[in-house]
């Protein structure tokens, strides 16, 4: 099935300039041109780009991409080194959602500590001006006052 990028965009959910920025960079092999120059794909760009899609959505690097797809390519690969692949992948991810759990434990503290009352002593923002080391940090805010909720 020949297709043009307009089409090979809407089968795949992805942008047409996209498409072109994976032929670019070489994941997706450049399409053969029309007499026209109209490029033309055809069911291989579009299994391959509904791969680099799901992996994309899987959160892998564009880099993670290329290792993989150049394995494919070189039919050099192993279910073993796709699982490492996979499992370095993975570690990954969990360190990410470790952190993203650390934030919003932190972001948490500090909006609870905030009254929302309607006037500029805000404990909130105090927070967020005070430094590792306990210390206010105005910079930025020239000689405007540090608000504590204990004075």
């Amino acid at each position: 099935m020949k297709m043009r990028i307009g089409q090979l965009a809407g089968e795949s959910g992805c942008q047409v300039e996209t498409i072109r920025y994976y032929e670019r960079i070489g994941v997706l092999p450049p399409a053969a041109r029309e007499s026209n120059n109209y490029r033309v794909y055809d069911d291989g760009h579009r299994r391959r780009l509904l791969f680099i899609r799901r992996m994309r959505d899987l959160g892998f690097s564009l880099d993670e991409v290329r290792a993989l797809l150049r394995m494919i390519d070189g039919g050099t690969y192993t279910c073993a080194e796709v699982q490492a692949l996979g499992r370095e992948h993975l570690a990954a991810v969990r360190d990410k959602i470790a952190d993203l759990r650390r934030v919003e434990h932190a972001l948490a503290d500090l909006v609870g500590q905030c009254s929302g009352a309607d006037t500029p002593d805000c404990s909130m923002l105090e927070a967020l001006f005070v430094t590792d080391h306990g210390l206010a940090d105005t910079s930025g805010r020239a000689g405007a006052p540090v608000h504590r909720s204990d004075d």
